[in-house]
């Protein structure tokens, strides 16, 4: 009955229905019903006449726009199918049921060439990595192809590919609406929130399996790259930032783990909390994710706009199932719409993007593409799968029932990473009963860099009572009110008065430096302070984004994360300027930390996981900023 179901609706041009299978289940979700596009994410229908509905939700790229960030608008639709049918099919019949013909490509190639995507890559390391206005930026380009099969038969089949070959995918699925049809199978959960408890999955690093699989060796090289850590720790931090807004304890990490795929393995951690929102409210504060965005969000997405030749449709948003839950509320299940296939018209695209930092090398990002392509077309059987890399013949595989991440090798590894990382975000943590700062409040100054989420949250941790306030909406009375004025770090250059938010966050550090009232400046602020000071500020010959330093901070040795493409710089031994305490860098006397009168600064990011000393070192500067 299950699959002639499926049969009805596949004929039926103007049927709409989703098939899900996920991850370790041995059937195939069906779920049918009403196509309703509504605005935004706070209209999706999870209640119709007082009766909860289970809803799934196509969210394109452009809903980013309801944070405040910038994104071209192509008019995507926020999707949703009111679900009146739920029915489950066994994965055999299925893929027996399904068609089978491989789908011929014709007229198939990039969107943009391949010298064309290189310009940009080097443009965007130049003009807004080499500038500050951010770690790494993740720039797509589209792989396009003509078919002459039917759109509904064509990912039917690719569905059937997809459900016989890959392996290792959070979701694998197929949505059919009548002018919108993807199948794709997603090795990310974006957000999960069930019973009161957050999920997020942040995946970095990709290692392409060699000829014959990957081995314990060919693993272990991949995993001792600096390069594949450290962008695997600057996801964790932005997902963090989302975390810290939605839960109130902040969010937890457990990991690393690795994602083994059919053709690909990944890293990933797994960041947990508990939160009380309305899971439209958990989805729009975590829009998107920043291994398909970049860090900070808010700027990520202005340099998409700047550099991106079309816009971005489905890529990058979230597939979103609202499930009706005991407590009469929705559980959430959203995975990110990556290694997805769409098909309109005839017309097959199959979105790709690369993830620059600041020592990307163009032509190995344009080939980062090519592979993506290739992976997601073989996986679904439109080109020869690579065989090859699925292949695990070589005499030195783990047993069959030993995965490569249980080899003793290879897990300890992996647990290596987290002795670089900071406790706090490794141990259950909230606030503090005991807090030094009890009874005293503090308003954070966000300069577009959600960090002070993070922030935020460790101040909470110490005691203090905390409101985040965007630098456009903060009001000099609010900053008059407050014990404590935290001015955040930002993008961009620290010394661009025509800006206005710089201009805004030199008003507020001014502000308070000139009524001697407790002022904490972080990172840009802490430039912006260093400025005021007398002290020059100038660009790193490297950018330090993601970097985890140990430097001296009044007397004490403390290990930081760094994410400053500008630093303030005094000669070497200067030890005060202008009234101030300075610790800096013995040999370059680039300026780690200032405190004064009623003030303190920090050119770290004291909240970042990269900070193993971070939550005693902003203890400190706080106390210091009191006293």
């Amino acid at each position: 009955m299950t699959l002639s179901r499926l049969a009805e609706l596949s004929a039926d041009p103007s049927a709409s229905f989703v098939l899900i299978a996920r991850d370790g289940a041995d059937s195939v979700e069906l779920l049918s019903g009403e196509v309703v596009d509504v605005d935004l994410l706070a209209d999706i229908p999870l209640t119709i006449d007082g009766t909860p509905r289970e809803v799934f939700a196509l969210v394109p790229y452009r809903q980013v726009r309801e944070r405040g960030f910038v994104a071209q608008d192509d008019g995507a639709p926020l999707r949703c199918i009111v679900v009146d049918e739920h029915l489950t099919l066994p994965t055999p019949a299925l893929i027996d049921a399904l068609p089978a013909t491989p789908v011929p490509l014709q007229d198939a190639g990039f969107d943009i060439a391949d010298e064309e995507y290189a310009a940009i890559v080097e443009r965007v390391i130049a003009d807004e990595i080499g500038r500050g206005e951010g770690a790494n930026f993740v720039i797509r380009r589209d792989f396009t192809a003509r078919i002459d099969v039917d759109d509904r038969t064509a990912a039917l089949t690719w569905f059937r590919a997809l459900l016989t070959h890959e392996r290792g995918a959070y979701w694998t699925f197929a949505v059919f609406t009548p002018d919108h049809i993807a199948v794709g199978a997603s090795p990310e959960a974006h957000v999960v929130a069930r019973g009161g408890v957050v999920t997020m999955n942040p995946i970095s690093g990709t290692f392409r399996h060699p000829a014959g699989g990957s081995t314990r060796e060919t693993l272990v090289e991949f995993l001792s790259s600096t390069k594949e850590t450290e962008e695997l720790f600057m996801v964790v931090d932005e997902e963090l930032k989302m975390m810290s807004a939605v839960c109130s304890d902040g969010g937890r990490i457990t990991g690393p783990h690795l994602k083994e795929m059919s053709r690909l393995t990944h890293t990933e951690y797994m960041l947990r909390g508990r939160s009380k929102l309305d899971p439209r409210d958990i989805l729009r504060e975590t829009m998107f994710a920043p291994t398909v965005t970049g860090s900070p969000m808010q700027n990520a997405c202005a340099v998409i706009r700047r550099h991106e030749r079309q816009p971005r449709g489905y890529y990058s948003g979230v597939a979103a199932l609202f499930t009706p839950n005991a407590d009469g509320g929705h559980d959430l299940d959203a995975p990110i719409l990556i290694r997805t296939v769409y098909v309109q018209g005839g017309a097959l695209r199959v979105p790709v993007g690369a993830t620059l930092v600041r020592h990307s090398d163009p032509l190995g990002e344009v080939s980062e593409t090519h592979g993506k392509a290739a992976g997601v077309l073989g996986a679904i059987g439109a080109i020869d799968r690579d065989r090859a890399a699925e292949a695990r013949s070589d005499a030195d595989a783990p047993a069959a029932e030993v995965a490569l991440a249980d080899d003793p090798t290879i897990a300890a590894l992996l647990s290596s990473r987290n002795s670089r990382l900071a406790d706090f975000w490794l141990n259950p943590q909230g606030e503090d009963a005991d807090g030094p700062f009890q009874g005293r409040t503090a308003v954070v100054v966000d300069a577009e860099d959600r960090f002070t989420t993070m922030l935020a949250h460790q101040l909470r941790h110490l005691g203090l009572d905390v409101t985040i306030a965007p630098w456009s909406d903060v009001t000099d009375a609010e900053l008059d009110a407050a014990d404590l004025v935290v001015a955040g770090p930002g993008p961009g250059d620290p010394r661009d008065t025509e800006n206005p938010r710089i201009a805004r966050m030199r008003a507020v550090v001014a502000r308070r430096a000139d009524a001697h009232r407790p002022l904490l400046a972080v990172c840009l602020s802490h430039q912006i302070l260093s400025d005021r000071l007398g002290i020059s500020l100038t660009p790193l010959d490297a950018p330090h984004q993601g970097l985890q330093k140990s430097v001296p901070v009044f007397g004490e040795d403390a290990s930081i994360g760094f994410y400053n493409t500008f630093t303030a710089r005094v000669a070497p031994g200067t030890t005060a300027v202008a009234g101030a305490e300075v610790s800096a860098d013995a040999a370059t006397g680039d300026v780690y930390a200032l405190r004064g009168d009623s003030f303190a600064s920090v050119q770290g990011h004291l909240e970042s996981i990269l900070s193993r000393d971070g939550i005693r070192t902003l203890k400190r500067l706080v106390s210091h900023a009191f006293a």
